[in-house]
Parts: structure tokens; sequence; C-alpha cells
């Protein structure tokens, strides 16, 4: 049996060089190698400025504001990308096609002396071309050059809003994957798994298989498509006419063994197992293999629901899931790699958050999706606000609808969605498709958006937008977020994104509070850590705040931070040093974002999702991230894991009350909860025990905290929740004001309410009367399939509480602290007396030492830990 088919990946290999110091045409340049000789190495993908980092043309350009001096006359004009690929003699007498996923913006490519495509036909960055090149390859040396035309103002390119600078070369380049495909005359594209799930006392899953098969050749070919899926077989002769293309649609009707009882069923984290099968389809033409393809994808049923006809709320597999997530963003050169991506989808899973919202087609390739689909994270999907935004876009834009309302720009757009949807249908992560961000699409864009969800993929719920629900308060914009064929897409996007005090999200019941489902909202500014602050802040720039730390701020109402810092000067007290400022930094960071989660955790009856805006970072900087560009968490991402945590006790800012949150989809018996309240002093004054039943995705009231007496200015609330064998399976530990803060919703804001001001802030300055104390520190390290666990027991044998106890992994030789690394729990506080131990996991093959500190543990005391004990 002959295989006839080949997918090269056309990954190493490439040079690059700009037009403007090339003399010769398309032509000269696709013939003749010497022409390219001194240009500069790179790969597929990168952009123009990747490619010139990556070479040390720039050498770190987001350290201090380095990236201003990156001169962008340059990208104005085309860059060539050139690559080699070799056919051997016996693929002479196949047929080839060249396929990208990706060029920003447009492109002339050549093949050998040929043109075979310009830049009216690849011309989108959101559009996927193909091409039958199998005229133009020779046996041999091959040669590709592919001249890339940057974006310019008004066109749909990659972007970035408002959480970063611009890219100084807008993201030019061949960003996504180029492959060549060799087949024997037919070859198989764009397979598709479409899942129905039906409940008849047991789960039935019924499969519709589609896929199309291309004719390249000039004559009718007929063959045999075979599918396998594990134990599952079906075969089907088909003829495909030349030059032609047929649409094979198989389901269980033909083929009844596509109607499987009781799958294994592909969920999100917590609510079960992320089951992925594989399908395998196999086109050939008299026993010989023309072409072959492999796709995964999960059994799973999307749907979605209302609440009081206004709040749109999820299920998967009929369950409904509380949406918990965070906004990713890549990297503002789109230079990720695959181990930092993994990094950063582990993380998701360690703060036990269960989606990622994509504002954009994210990734230079299918890896985040792939990762999602292995690890049970939902994926939100969709455009980004950066087309409907003047500001953005470069051009005047409709205020209703963006930069979409010309009818070219309706057209070029809806195959845009069309390229991409048919590229990601197969992700079982992606629960939901988002069409528009702030606004709503154009009724004759949305019109075609719908046709293409009957065409491609009716499988899943879409969003009109991820605003909505109260836009007549025009919070955010001065138009209703209503479209004309679907109403409101019954999520809303009414912020906040900037400081917001703890008592907000719980009480807050017209903006972003928790209530329906929040899209993105945040308590603004979460700076990191110091360690990471070094990395990318001049010594000299360093302390006090300037205007280098402004840089790596956001942009417009968000390029400084002076409400984040006049919070901590009222809150925590004014820090007179940067080591200061970072200690109350991060207790900060952990005390805003923890409350966000929670709140939508106790309020599941009303709430449906909210998004943290953000989940990561762009380049170095100081605004909404769980943790940071080099992978060092700040306390929020400590935070977040906690509030997220599947099985808790949770403190309500709004009524005072201990609440208990099961979000298994089973009940927990036989639960003890154990509340203690300590004032300033650590001395317990108040105390209870109280024994439950947790039912399932729940949260209820326990006891009340409301008529505590005699408690000092600053306090703290200490929740402790044991199984039935009164093991501890959860903690959590909050530090409180008697006084508490006031919001001032009356406050004038201007156009753009982002965030709710505080007439008053809570005073929480007697932290800093807590008395430096010593910890007992010792730790051993074990070494398991490929990774190291450092196993840390932390002992307070004071009688004073060790407040925000914070743990690092460094590096014996360099010093660095070592990421990405995920701890069972981090930014601790121990009661008098109390022992911890904390594992933390990480994959680096060096010699490590653990850092203790906290805010009152001395730093000095555990810069160097004891020797460890290795355990292979």
């Amino acid at each position: 049996m002959l295989n006839k088919t080949f997918k090269i990946k056309l990954t190493e290999d490439w040079k690059i060089q700009s037009s403007e110091h090339i003399s010769q045409t398309g032509q000269e340049i696709s013939t003749d190698p010497n022409l390219s000789t001194n240009w500069l190495q790179t790969q597929v993908p990168t952009t123009v400025l990747g490619a010139l980092v990556a070479n040390k043309v720039y050498e770190d350009p987001y350290f201090g504001e380095n990236l201003k001096a990156i001169p962008t006359q340059q990208f104005k004009t085309p860059w060539w990308f050139i690559t080699n690929f070799t056919i051997h003699p016996e693929q002479a007498d196949l047929f080839a096609h060249l396929n990208f996923d990706g060029i920003n913006y447009k492109a002339n490519i050549w093949l050998n002396g040929h043109l075979i495509a310009d830049s009216k036909t690849v011309d989108g960055a959101y559009r996927r071309t193909s091409f039958d090149i199998s005229t133009y390859t020779t046996v041999g040396n091959n040669i590709l050059a592919v001249e890339v035309i940057p974006p310019k103002p008004g066109d749909f390119s990659t972007g970035f809003v408002d959480w970063n600078p611009a890219p100084p070369d807008g993201n030019m380049g061949i960003f996504r994957p180029v492959t060549l495909l060799l087949h024997g005359g037919v070859h198989i594209e764009n397979p598709f798994v479409q899942t129905a799930l039906h409940y008849n006392g047991n789960t039935e899953a019924k499969l519709l298989i589609a896929t199309e098969l291309h004719n390249d050749s000039t004559l009718a070919i007929s063959g045999t498509l075979i599918g396998t899926i594990g134990n599952i077989r079906f075969t089907l002769p088909i003829t495909v006419p030349p030059k032609g293309k047929e649409t094979i649609k198989v389901d269980p009707t033909e083929f009844p063994q596509l109607l499987i009882k009781d799958p294994k069923l592909w969920w999100p984290i917590h609510m079960g197992e992320p089951h992925l099968y594989h399908l395998d389809l196999t086109f050939k033409i008299d026993e010989q293999t023309s072409s072959t393809t492999s796709t995964r994808f999960g059994i799973r049923q999307v749907s979605d629901y209302w609440l009081d006809d206004t709040h749109r709320g999820f299920k998967i597999n009929g369950k409904k899931v509380l949406i918990k997530g965070a906004g990713w963003t890549d990297d503002l050169l789109l230079m990720d790699t695959h181990e930092k991506i993994e990094a950063q989808v582990n993380y998701v899973k360690q703060m036990n958050l269960n989606c990622i919202r994509l504002e954009g087609f994210w990734g230079n390739d299918k890896k985040l999706y792939d990762l999602c689909d292995e690890h049970g994270i939902l994926l939100m999907v969709g455009w980004s606000c950066h087309w409907e935004h003047e500001i953005h876009m470069g051009v005047p834009v409709n205020e209703r609808f963006g930069g979409v309302y010309k009818k070219e720009d309706i057209a070029h757009v809806a195959q845009a969605w069309e390229d991409q949807v048919i590229w990601l249908r197969n992700h079982p992560s992606i629960f939901v498709w988002t069409v528009a961000s702030d606004k709503v699409p154009i009724t004759e864009l949305e019109e075609k958006y719908i046709e293409t969800f009957a065409e491609y993929d009716p499988t899943r719920p879409y969003l009109n937008s991820t605003g909505g629900v109260g836009s007549d308060q025009h919070v955010i914009g001065s138009e209703d977020v209503i479209s004309e064929i679907s109403g409101s897409s019954g999520v809303k996007m009414l912020g906040p994104y900037a400081y917001t005090a703890p008592i907000y999200w719980f009480t807050d019941t017209k903006f972003g509070g928790a209530y329906g489902f929040n899209t993105e909202t945040g308590p603004g500014a979460q700076v990191p850590q110091l360690d990471s602050l070094r990395k990318f802040i001049p010594e000299d720039k360093l302390w006090p705040i300037n205007e280098t730390w402004d840089y790596h701020c956001g942009m417009y109402e968000f390029a400084d931070l002076s409400r984040f810092t006049k919070a901590i000067n009222e809150r925590y007290g004014t820090p007179e040093s940067i080591e200061e400022f970072d200690k109350k930094a991060q207790a900060m960071n952990y005390e805003l974002m923890r409350p966000m989660f929670e709140a939508f955790q106790v309020n599941k009856k009303k709430a449906t999702g909210v998004v943290q805006w953000m989940l990561n970072a762009a380049w170095p900087k100081m605004y909404w991230q769980l943790y940071d560009y080099y992978l060092l968490p700040t306390a929020a991402f400590y935070a977040v894991q906690k509030a997220c945590a599947p099985l808790q006790l949770i403190y309500n800012y709004g009524d005072h009350q201990i609440y208990a949150v099961n979000d298994y989809l089973h009940s927990v018996m036989d639960l003890t909860a154990q509340v203690q309240v300590y004032d300033i002093n650590s001395e317990i004054r108040f105390e209870a025990e109280k024994t439950f039943n947790a039912s399932p995705d729940s949260a209820v009231s326990l006891l009340p905290l409301d008529s505590l007496e005699n408690l000092s200015s600053t306090y703290f609330v200490n929740l402790r929740l044991f199984d039935s064998e009164k093991k501890q399976i959860s903690t959590n530990f909050y530090w409180l004001s008697t006084q508490e803060e006031t919001l001032d919703y009356e406050a004038d804001l201007g156009e753009f309410a982002f965030h709710t001001p505080s007439k008053q802030y809570a005073n929480l300055k007697a932290l800093s009367k807590l008395p430096n104390i010593s910890l007992d520190v010792s730790y051993h390290i074990e070494r398991k399939k490929g990774e190291q666990v450092s196993v840390v027991t932390l002992k307070n044998s004071n009688d004073c509480i060790a407040f925000l106890v914070h743990m690092k992994i460094m590096d014996k030789k360099s010093g660095e602290v070592i990421v990405p690394v995920l701890w069972d729990d981090n930014f601790i506080s121990l009661i008098p007396q109390e022992e911890r131990t904390i594992r933390a996991t990480f994959n680096v093959d060096t010699d490590v030492e653990i850092k203790v500190e906290g805010w009152n543990v001395d730093r000095t005391d555990y810069n160097v830990g004891p020797s460890p004990k290795v355990i292979d």
C-alpha cells in the first residue's frame, strides 16, 4: 500500500529583508538564491520586528522606554520573506498545495519565478489562503518568496487596545503557519465533528461528520473515504469531479456505529474529565493513500439559559457552569513560545479558573486551543474591540457598529470570520463565539455571521456583543448595545477597570457587581513583584514612581498608578521605599482581587460568570494581570486560586456573613466550618464551629459576623474547612477594618465611567504595628518524572500572626526566581503556633533554595534556606 500524501511545515530556514534594500523583482528573488545570501535568518511564524529582536537588531525592547526608540518608518514599506523546500524524485508526480494560515496584512507570493497569488487575493490578517502550486513546483530545490505588505489605518489587522503600546511594526509578517501539502490528486479539507447528546436514562451521543474532498486534477477521481474513531470504522465510495469539490456528511442514519452509548464526555475543570477522541480520515485511490487527516474532538454539548429573561448563562452537557475566567493577550511582538503558552494554561488551571476569554483570535498557531482542550479550560473566542474605535482603527468608525459598516468591509470581515470558525470549530474548549466586543455588528454583517453558523458550526451559541445588559446606562460608550436581529447579548461589560473596594462586588446592583455575566472587569492595576520590576525598570527609575513606570501602565485613563497609589496611601499608609511599596502593593493586589471572584461564587443564583481583565501581559506592565510578563505571579494570582477553589468558606463583605461554597456536581457531607476572629494583637475575639452538608453547586450562609464588639481598627478573620475525617481541606484568611469603605456612586467620571471611587477608605494602617517575627522553615526537594517538587514546612512558634508569608524558589547560581512554578498556596498567613506544609512544582533541573519573606517576617532571615534533602 503506497502513501502518496506528505504534510510539510515550512517553519525553519526563512530569511527576511526590507524592500527598501531590494531592487530586484519577485520573479528574480524567487529564482536566484544568491540574492538573499545576506538577509536576516528567521523562522515562521514571526512578525518582522519579532525577527529583528531575535537577531538582536533591537535588544531589550521592553526594558525602560526602549520601545519608543525603535524607528517605525522602516515598517511602512513591504518586507520580503524567503525560504526553500525540496521536492524529491519520488514525489514528482504528486499534486502540491501551499497553505497560509495568517499573513498580516497583504502579500504577493512568488514560487520559482511565478506569481502564484497577489495582494488582491492575499488580503487580510484573518484570511486563510490555499493555492494549488502543482504546475509551479520542480524536483529538487524550490524557492518561495513572500512580499508582505504592512497594515495601514483602516485595515482589519491584529491589534492591541489600551493594555499596552502598539507594536512598532503593526505585527506585520507571516504570523501563522505555512504548510506544503503533497497528495495523490484528491485531498481532504476541513473535517468537522458535530456532537449532540440525548438523555434517555443513559447518555447517548450522535456524531455527524462533515468534510470536503478537493480534486486538483483535470480528471474525475473515484476512491474510498475511510473514517475511524477508536474502534468505530466507516467507509464511503466517492467520485470527485475534475477541479471540483465534494462536501461529505456522514451520520448515524447511514452509519449506526456513529450513535455512541454512554460516551466519555468532555467536561470543564471541576465538573469532570476533559475526554478527547480522534477522528482519522483517509482517502484512497486504488488502494493508494491520496490524503489523510487527523482531527481531535470532544463529545460535549453547549447550551445557554436565561435568568429573569435578562442575563445569559451557559450549560455544558446540560449542567450550569459559573464562568470564572480572565482575558488573554498574546506577546506584543507575537513571540510566544509553546513552552510559555503551556505554562500559562497550567497557571489558569492552578488558579481554579475554568475559562479564558480571547478578545480576538489570538495565537500564532493552535497550541493554546489544544492545551485548553486537554485541560478542560473553556474558551470565549471572537473579535477584539480594536476595530470598533477610531483611536485604534486610525479612521472614522460608526458610533453604533464600529469600523465594519461599509459594504466591501462587511464582505471582507464576514469571510475572515468564516475562515476562523472553520479553522477552530473542532475544539471542544470553545463554548461561545463572540462576534463583537464593545458594540454590535451591523445587521448585514450579523446576517452573514448567522449564515456561517448554520453552514459551518451550528453547535455553539454566539454573542452579538460582550456588552449588552445595562448598556442603556451608557457607562461604556454612548450607544445602547442592542442588535436589530438578536436583541441584547444577555451579558454585561460595565466595568470597573480601576481601583475598586472589596465591598463593591457584593453590594453593587447596577454596574459590574456580582449579578449576571460580566465579560470583562477587575479592580485595576496589579503591580508586579519587585523581582520583576527590576527586570524592566532601570535602577535609577525604580523609586519613586515616575514616567518610566507610567510608560508601562495602560493607556488613556489608565496611563498612571494614581488611583492605586492613593488607595495604598489611604488604606495601608504611604510607602517610603520601593521595598515597602512592594509589600503593600502585593497585599492590596490580593485583597482587591479575591472578593471579585468570591462575590460571584456566593451569588451563584443570580450570577452566571465573571472575566477578570486581564489574565496575562503582552509586555512588562503594571495593569491588569494575574502573573506578569516573566511568568512571576502577583499576589492576585493566589487570591484567585483561593477564591475559585471548588469547596471553601467565604467572608461576604456586604452582609458580613460566612458562606460555604461547593462548585462540585455532587454533595459533600459532614463538613465542619471553623471561624475565628483575631484582633491586631493576635488575640482571639470570636470563635465558632458549625457542621453542615454542602449540596451540589451551592452557596449558603452558615453564620453572621456582624455583631462583634471591642475589635481593633484592623482585625483578622480566619476560616478553616474540615472534611468528615477532620482533615483540613481549605483555608481563607481576611484582614478587615472597622472603618468600612464607602463608595461614591454619584461621582462624575465623565464619558467613561470606568470605576466607582471611594468617599472613605478602609483603614488598615494598624498592620504596620505587627511585630517582626521569625519562622521555623524546613524543606526538601522531590524529583518525579522530570519535575521537581519543593515541600516547604513553615511553623509559626510565636504568639503573633505571621501575615502574608511569601515563598519563592530561587536558582542558587543566578539568584533569579524560578518560574513557572505551581504553589499549593502562597501569600499565606499563619496564626500563632500554626504549622503548614506547602508544595511547589517546577520543571527546572538546577540547584535551588527557598526564600521566605512576609509582611512582618524579615526578608533577610531566609535568603538562603537550609541544605535540602533530595528524594528521587
